[in-house]
């Protein structure tokens, strides 16, 4: 039996995205994302939070749209495949990160003004800007 999943997130990008190529001449855009959610813990009456990161991953033509139109600070929802990994960190201590390999993504905004460019974009064959018809 096939399985499918698909993850969304809303959040913060951490920092300008970092764009590579991979030998074949493919391009890999990397950046992380803050997430962070907000309650009240009813026994103490206070207000509570956890951030949350994933490390993002757009391929092709994606990539350099993201590339292109990300930046630190921009609130931002991506939509793809999450992928949690254990690793052992610099010092030889366990550590583990999740990943998200970006389907599409939509520009939502800036931290500062949330109201900044806002965009569709979708990976695939062709992706991206490519598609839209202006």
């Amino acid at each position: 039996m096939a399985g499918w999943s698909q993850t969304i997130i809303v959040g913060n990008v951490g920092g300008d995205p970092e764009m590579r190529y991979l030998q074949s001449g493919v391009g890999v855009c990397s950046f992380s994302v803050a997430v962070t959610r907000r309650w009240t813990d009813r026994n103490a009456n206070e207000q509570r939070e956890k951030t949350t990161w994933y490390r993002v991953s757009c391929w092709r033509n994606l990539a350099e749209t993201a590339n292109n139109l990300i930046r630190k600070g921009t609130q931002i929802m991506v939509v793809g495949n999450v992928e949690a990994r254990a690793y052992l960190d610099k010092s030889g201590q366990p550590a583990a990160t999740i990943e998200l390999t970006a389907d599409n993504f939509q520009l939502l905004g800036s931290r500062a003004d949330n109201a900044g460019s806002s965009g569709d974009y979708a990976g695939g064959q062709s992706g991206g800007v490519d598609d839209i018809p202006f």
